[in-house]
């Protein structure tokens, strides 16, 4: 249960800072290393076949679905927790890959060094006549802490920041209302504001196949997701 902070975080001590600065400096360091291995490929990124829980493609979109995408830290945990939703709730496929960056087909080893700019993201596809796309902001907003910059729990970098990448104004509109609601409670309790970017969809780059699906191939693998607790859904949300 979400509960106030015993320290409100709304400003930064000078420890806090250098610990901060001192990532940074080694983040910027990693980048400039690799960014003159950093280009763009022609060849996309071989995918499986078929989901490895729900078994449907994961490049279709069938006639009639919407396609949503978030970025939530780590992307093995944060596409585990769509797929639990479940095919028959209306979810035909979820995938991992990277958006938001420079470079076109990056591949992992790339988006890490952060020279990339790429961002983390899972792509949902989905059925809207059973699937709200409110219920995905919820389970966007609950599994995740979207008041830290570039950092979800121990991963560190620009490649786990936290973004809604929306697909028509319908998402735009209901992904910025929930992120209000959400950060006037957070406020409340102490904690600092939301730090999320809403932005139009970017180009979306399938990542390797071994990344696809991955706690379900490997159920103890590492997740390091974990939301504030405060969330709670809007029941009267209609989209």
């Amino acid at each position: 249960r979400c509960a106030p902070l015993s320290r409100p975080l709304a400003s930064t001590t000078a420890d806090d800072k250098s610990i901060s600065d001192f990532f940074q400096s080694l983040l910027n360091a990693k980048a400039r290393s690799t960014a003159n291995m950093v280009t763009d490929r022609a060849e996309k990124m071989p995918i499986p076949d078929s989901h490895y829980v729900l078994g449907n493609p994961l490049d279709v979109v069938p006639p009639g679905h919407e396609v949503a995408m978030f970025g939530m830290g780590c992307f093995w945990g944060a596409e585990r927790k769509f797929w639990q939703l479940g095919k028959d709730a209306g979810v035909f496929s979820t995938s991992v890959g990277y958006a938001g960056g420079k470079t076109t087909n990056p591949n992992y080893r790339e988006v890490c060094s952060g020279a990339t700019g790429h961002n983390e993201v899972v792509r949902v596809v989905y059925d809207p006549k059973k699937l709200r796309y409110a219920k995905l902001l919820d389970v966007f907003w609950a599994a995740h802490d979207p008041t830290t910059l570039n950092r979800q729990g121990n991963d560190r970098g620009t490649q786990y920041r936290s973004g809604v990448y929306y697909y028509g104004e319908e998402q735009k509109k209901a992904a910025e209302a929930s992120k209000a609601r959400f950060e006037a409670v957070l406020k409340t309790k102490g904690y600092k504001g939301i730090v999320t970017e809403i932005v139009e969809a970017p180009e979306y780059y399938f990542a390797e196949d071994y990344h696809q699906q991955y706690l379900a191939k490997n159920p103890g693998g590492y997740c390091g997701l974990g939301g504030l607790g405060c969330y709670e859904p809007e029941p009267t949300a209609q989209l």
